[in-house]
Protein backbone atom coordinates (compact mmCIF):
# COMPACT_ATOMS: atom_id res chain seq x y z
CA UNK A 1 0.00 0.00 0.00
CA UNK A 2 1.53 3.79 -0.49
CA UNK A 3 3.01 5.17 2.28
CA UNK A 4 0.29 8.28 2.49
CA UNK A 5 -3.14 7.88 3.39
CA UNK A 6 -5.72 7.69 0.13
CA UNK A 7 -8.28 9.80 0.18
CA UNK A 8 -11.76 8.59 -0.81
CA UNK A 9 -14.61 10.04 -3.35
CA UNK A 10 -16.59 11.17 -0.21
CA UNK A 11 -14.03 13.28 1.35
CA UNK A 12 -13.08 14.61 -1.70
CA UNK A 13 -14.08 18.65 -1.14
CA UNK A 14 -12.78 20.42 -4.14
CA UNK A 15 -14.01 20.27 -8.13
CA UNK A 16 -10.79 20.02 -9.53
CA UNK A 17 -10.52 16.23 -7.97
CA UNK A 18 -13.73 15.33 -7.96
CA UNK A 19 -13.68 15.90 -11.75
CA UNK A 20 -10.35 13.82 -11.88
CA UNK A 21 -12.34 10.78 -10.05
CA UNK A 22 -14.93 11.48 -12.66
CA UNK A 23 -12.76 10.84 -15.35
CA UNK A 24 -10.53 7.93 -14.43
CA UNK A 25 -13.04 6.01 -11.82
CA UNK A 26 -16.19 7.03 -13.40
CA UNK A 27 -18.49 6.98 -10.22
CA UNK A 28 -16.92 4.62 -8.17
CA UNK A 29 -14.80 4.94 -5.15
CA UNK A 30 -10.87 4.52 -6.06
CA UNK A 31 -10.45 3.61 -2.58
CA UNK A 32 -12.87 0.97 -1.92
CA UNK A 33 -13.02 -0.16 -5.83
CA UNK A 34 -9.07 -0.05 -7.62
CA UNK A 35 -8.50 -0.25 -10.70
CA UNK A 36 -7.88 2.38 -14.11
CA UNK A 37 -7.51 1.33 -17.58
CA UNK A 38 -3.72 0.18 -18.36
CA UNK A 39 -3.73 -1.94 -15.48
CA UNK A 40 -2.80 0.45 -12.65
CA UNK A 41 -4.92 0.56 -9.35
CA UNK A 42 -4.75 4.32 -9.46
CA UNK A 43 -3.39 4.98 -6.08
CA UNK A 44 -1.25 7.75 -7.71
CA UNK A 45 -4.57 9.91 -7.98
CA UNK A 46 -5.90 9.06 -4.65
CA UNK A 47 -2.61 9.74 -3.00
CA UNK A 48 -2.35 13.14 -4.79
CA UNK A 49 -5.41 14.18 -3.99
CA UNK A 50 -4.42 14.95 -0.51
CA UNK A 51 -2.85 17.97 -1.94
CA UNK A 52 -5.40 19.58 -4.86
CA UNK A 53 -2.86 22.44 -5.34
CA UNK A 54 -0.40 19.64 -6.76
CA UNK A 55 -2.47 17.31 -8.21
CA UNK A 56 -3.72 20.72 -10.20
CA UNK A 57 0.11 21.23 -11.05
CA UNK A 58 0.74 17.63 -11.57
CA UNK A 59 -2.03 17.49 -14.45
CA UNK A 60 -1.77 21.05 -16.18
CA UNK A 61 2.23 19.82 -16.62
CA UNK A 62 0.47 16.69 -18.54
CA UNK A 63 -1.67 18.89 -20.36
CA UNK A 64 1.70 21.28 -21.23
CA UNK A 65 3.75 18.15 -22.89
CA UNK A 66 0.53 16.68 -24.63
CA UNK A 67 -0.79 19.73 -25.97
CA UNK A 68 1.51 23.15 -26.11
CA UNK A 69 5.19 22.11 -26.44
CA UNK A 70 6.44 21.51 -30.03
CA UNK A 71 8.61 18.75 -29.45
CA UNK A 72 7.98 15.30 -30.40
CA UNK A 73 6.11 13.38 -29.26
CA UNK A 74 8.38 10.08 -29.80
CA UNK A 75 11.53 12.06 -29.08
CA UNK A 76 9.75 12.96 -25.79
CA UNK A 77 8.58 9.47 -24.85
CA UNK A 78 12.01 8.08 -24.85
CA UNK A 79 13.23 10.84 -22.50
CA UNK A 80 9.91 9.42 -19.95
CA UNK A 81 10.70 5.67 -20.85
CA UNK A 82 14.46 6.13 -19.74
CA UNK A 83 14.00 8.44 -16.92
CA UNK A 84 11.60 5.87 -15.60
CA UNK A 85 14.34 3.16 -16.39
CA UNK A 86 17.31 5.07 -14.75
CA UNK A 87 15.60 6.07 -11.78
CA UNK A 88 14.21 2.80 -11.65
CA UNK A 89 10.70 3.55 -11.07
CA UNK A 90 8.54 0.64 -12.79
CA UNK A 91 5.41 2.20 -12.62
CA UNK A 92 6.76 5.55 -15.10
CA UNK A 93 8.58 3.07 -17.01
CA UNK A 94 6.06 0.62 -17.20
CA UNK A 95 3.47 3.52 -18.21
CA UNK A 96 5.58 4.47 -20.82
CA UNK A 97 6.04 1.56 -22.55
CA UNK A 98 3.00 2.00 -23.83
CA UNK A 99 2.73 5.51 -24.21
CA UNK A 100 5.99 4.74 -26.13
CA UNK A 101 3.68 2.58 -28.59
CA UNK A 102 0.98 5.54 -28.91
CA UNK A 103 3.42 7.75 -30.28
CA UNK A 104 4.93 4.88 -32.74
CA UNK A 105 7.90 3.99 -31.45
CA UNK A 106 8.64 0.27 -32.58
CA UNK A 107 9.02 -2.05 -30.20
CA UNK A 108 12.29 -3.35 -31.36
CA UNK A 109 13.52 0.39 -29.78
CA UNK A 110 11.13 0.00 -26.72
CA UNK A 111 12.89 -3.20 -25.58
CA UNK A 112 16.51 -1.87 -26.28
CA UNK A 113 15.79 1.26 -24.31
CA UNK A 114 17.41 -0.34 -21.11
CA UNK A 115 20.61 -0.96 -22.81
CA UNK A 116 20.28 1.53 -25.68
CA UNK A 117 24.11 2.26 -25.39
CA UNK A 118 24.01 -0.91 -27.56
CA UNK A 119 21.71 -1.12 -29.91
CA UNK A 120 21.67 -0.67 -33.57
CA UNK A 121 17.91 0.51 -33.95
CA UNK A 122 18.03 4.12 -32.44
CA UNK A 123 19.14 6.87 -35.00
CA UNK A 124 21.70 9.65 -34.10
CA UNK A 125 19.38 11.99 -32.75
CA UNK A 126 17.30 9.42 -30.71
CA UNK A 127 20.90 8.28 -29.10
CA UNK A 128 21.44 11.80 -28.66
CA UNK A 129 18.15 12.20 -26.36
CA UNK A 130 18.68 8.94 -24.81
CA UNK A 131 22.50 10.39 -23.67
CA UNK A 132 21.15 13.56 -22.40
CA UNK A 133 18.59 11.44 -20.31
CA UNK A 134 20.71 9.63 -18.76
CA UNK A 135 22.72 12.75 -17.85
CA UNK A 136 19.42 14.83 -16.44
CA UNK A 137 18.45 11.53 -14.40
CA UNK A 138 21.31 9.62 -13.90
CA UNK A 139 23.76 12.56 -13.01
CA UNK A 140 21.73 15.24 -12.05
CA UNK A 141 21.91 17.39 -14.85
CA UNK A 142 25.75 17.12 -15.16
CA UNK A 143 26.03 17.26 -19.39
CA UNK A 144 29.36 17.14 -20.46
CA UNK A 145 30.11 20.25 -23.44
CA UNK A 146 30.74 18.01 -26.12
CA UNK A 147 27.15 15.93 -25.98
CA UNK A 148 25.34 19.89 -25.67
CA UNK A 149 26.79 20.93 -28.35
CA UNK A 150 26.09 17.52 -30.42
CA UNK A 151 22.18 18.67 -29.29
CA UNK A 152 22.41 21.75 -30.51
CA UNK A 153 23.82 20.62 -34.38
CA UNK A 154 20.22 18.53 -34.52
CA UNK A 155 17.75 20.26 -32.19
CA UNK A 156 16.95 24.11 -31.93
CA UNK A 157 17.63 25.47 -28.55
CA UNK A 158 13.55 25.76 -27.96
CA UNK A 159 13.44 21.34 -28.69
CA UNK A 160 16.15 20.94 -26.30
CA UNK A 161 14.40 23.50 -23.60
CA UNK A 162 11.50 21.41 -23.80
CA UNK A 163 12.75 18.12 -23.53
CA UNK A 164 15.01 19.21 -20.43
CA UNK A 165 11.73 20.24 -18.56
CA UNK A 166 9.56 17.29 -19.95
CA UNK A 167 11.96 15.19 -19.38
CA UNK A 168 13.28 16.33 -15.75
CA UNK A 169 9.24 16.08 -14.71
CA UNK A 170 9.11 12.44 -15.31
CA UNK A 171 12.19 12.23 -13.12
CA UNK A 172 10.15 14.10 -10.50
CA UNK A 173 7.48 11.94 -10.79
CA UNK A 174 9.52 8.30 -10.41
CA UNK A 175 11.17 9.79 -7.63
CA UNK A 176 7.81 10.76 -6.00
CA UNK A 177 6.38 7.25 -6.98
CA UNK A 178 9.11 5.33 -5.38
CA UNK A 179 9.48 7.15 -2.50
CA UNK A 180 5.55 7.10 -1.58
CA UNK A 181 5.19 3.78 -2.88
CA UNK A 182 2.63 4.38 -5.42
CA UNK A 183 1.36 1.93 -8.31
CA UNK A 184 3.81 -0.59 -9.22
CA UNK A 185 6.79 0.94 -6.70
CA UNK A 186 5.07 -0.70 -3.91
CA UNK A 187 7.87 -3.12 -3.30
CA UNK A 188 10.15 -3.78 -1.08
CA UNK A 189 14.05 -2.71 -1.57
CA UNK A 190 15.28 -5.67 -3.12
CA UNK A 191 18.84 -4.90 -1.98
CA UNK A 192 18.90 -6.51 1.89
CA UNK A 193 20.71 -8.98 3.81
CA UNK A 194 19.87 -12.55 3.41
CA UNK A 195 19.67 -14.43 6.72
CA UNK A 196 22.19 -16.82 7.63
CA UNK A 197 20.50 -19.06 10.22
CA UNK A 198 23.97 -21.48 10.70
CA UNK A 199 26.56 -18.91 10.74
CA UNK A 200 25.16 -16.74 13.16
CA UNK A 201 25.19 -13.41 11.10
CA UNK A 202 28.77 -13.60 11.00
CA UNK A 203 31.39 -13.80 8.35
CA UNK A 204 34.92 -12.83 7.81
CA UNK A 205 35.39 -13.64 3.92
CA UNK A 206 39.03 -12.88 3.51
CA UNK A 207 39.41 -15.57 6.22
CA UNK A 208 37.15 -18.15 5.04
CA UNK A 209 38.51 -17.96 1.59
CA UNK A 210 42.28 -17.64 2.61
CA UNK A 211 42.39 -20.37 5.03
CA UNK A 212 43.00 -18.57 7.79
CA UNK A 213 41.55 -19.50 11.12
Amino acid sequence: MPSLDQVSRAEVADDFTRGMYDFMFGDRDPVAEPGTIGGTRGDWWTVMANSPAALRHAVRGFRLYREEVGIRADYRELGQIRAGWVVGSQFVFSQHCKACRAAGISEDKIAAVPSWQTADCFDRAEKLLLAYTDCLAGQQGRVPDQLMAQLREVFSDKDILEFTYTTTMYVMHAIMSRALRLEFDDRDDPVVEVDDVEGGGVLDIGAATSGDD
